[in-house]
């Protein structure tokens, strides 16, 4: 079989809509154009009946009550809706005085859970900001440990979105139900990947984006518990009252609609896709460990998603690494600043070294990979990166035995 050029492996950054979600969306479009707040027609009636529609598919795949699920824009609307509206529902003193509460996070969260929390400790809460273990899992017992008499929110997300580990998020849960503490998942990279239910996982707050499980971007949802226990937050956009005041604004029924179709499918294929990711994955890593020496898999190596991995490469630059393999879609460790390359900040907070979280590559299959793909892609890196350790004197120091992180490089 041939294989069709470029490749994509990039699912963890996004997802193709998938084509029967896109059915779903049309007639919204065109047909069923309505406003679903306007209830005194049959366009509004037929656009809240898609919406409502949705609501059931995506309370569904979280084991929800429909009551329970408001759309968003996508999962950093949701993050920072949960975030600051519990903060601040639940804050212990008024804006402007001290310690108006305490917030548990961790360092490798995504920059939608860091930057609010950022935010609401510049406004008078305190964070405590917790290290992952070396294989990147955040336990109960840490969170345990950081849990004060003012404790109000503990934000840890379910798979981290760079390496693909997850966390004790159950056990977390429950240790935060036991306390009187809110507790919110970014559940991003896990739901429509991994069975979901917020009732017995012991969830308060979940969100998630339509366009990481194969729907349209520019929507998500944010799950809210409405008992034992009740959670509130305060709104952080107001206007027309919309999803029970949280979220006013007008619905983006097309794209609710699609959310609440690539759910459903979700909730129907994930346990086949993800034993076919396990081989894919398998396969991938297998050729490339077999054929590479000085190679790392970062994250746990069983407690992890199974459509993704992210591999180190030593003596290899990762962006050298992407520009060597054009025609396939991943993902480098690294991230461009302002003025300089950075490493990842998810790698360095498991204890990964500079040198190996600059040559770290993250590969997320998806839905429509083929085992074909995965072989080229595959190779490709392999011949990628022996061309690139050819041209690398450290590479030879290493092959000769040297010990490069004892050398002393003098200055000039």
């Amino acid at each position: 079989m041939t294989v069709q050029l470029p490749i994509y492996l990039d699912h963890a950054a996004t997802t193709r809509c998938d084509p029967r979600v896109v059915d779903a969306m049309l007639p919204y479009f065109t047909e069923n154009f309505g406003n679903p707040g306007s209830r005194n027609h049959s366009f509004g009636w037929a656009a809240e009946e898609g919406i409502d529609t949705a609501r059931r598919q995506v309370a569904s795949l979280l084991g929800a009550d429909p009551k329970e699920v408001i759309f968003t824009s996508g999962a950093t609307e949701s993050n920072n809706l949960a975030i600051k509206g519990a903060a601040n529902m639940y804050a212990k003193k008024p804006a402007g005085e001290t310690s108006r509460g305490h917030i548990i996070t961790v360092i490798h969260e995504h920059k939608a859970v860091l930057d609010p929390c950022k935010r609401l400790e510049k406004e008078g809460f305190d964070v405590t900001w917790l290290e992952p273990r070396s294989d990147g899992i955040v336990t109960a017992e840490m969170i345990r440990g950081a849990l004060r008499d003012d404790t109000i929110l503990v934000s840890v997300m379910w798979a981290n979105n760079e390496i693909g580990t997850f966390n004790e998020i159950p056990e977390i849960g429950e240790l935060c139900h036991e306390n009187n503490v809110v507790f919110h998942t970014d559940a991003t990279q896990w739901v429509g990947k991994m069975p979901t239910n917020v009732k017995t996982d012991n969830i308060d707050l979940l969100s998630l984006s339509s366009h990481k499980l194969y729907g349209p971007k520019g929507v998500g949802a944010l799950y809210v518990r409405r008992r034992r226990p009740r959670i509130r937050l305060t709104a952080i956009q107001e206007g027309g009252g919309q999803e029970r005041g949280y979220r006013s604004g007008t619905l983006n029924v097309p794209g609710i609609v699609g959310l609440g179709k690539a759910c459903e499918l979700c909730a129907q294929e994930m346990d086949t896709e993800r034993e076919r990711f396990i081989a894919l994955r398998t396969k991938l890593e297998s050729m490339i460990c077999d054929q590479l020496d000085v190679v790392q898999i970062n994250g746990h190596a069983d407690k992890r998603l199974a459509h993704l991995t992210n591999i180190s490469f030593g003596f290899v630059e990762g962006e050298s690494l992407m520009m060597a393999t054009k025609e396939i879609a991943m993902s480098s460790g690294s991230a461009c600043t302002s003025a300089s390359l950075e490493p990842s900040y998810v790698l360095k907070a498991l204890g990964v070294g500079d040198d190996l979280a600059h040559s770290s590559l993250r590969i997320s299959m998806g839905r429509w990979t083929t085992e074909e793909e995965i072989e080229y892609a595959g190779n490709k890196i392999i011949e990628a990166v022996n061309k690139l350790r050819d041209l690398s004197p450290l590479f030879d120091m290493h092959n000769e035995g040297i010990d490069i992180t004892k050398i002393e490089w003098a200055a000039h």
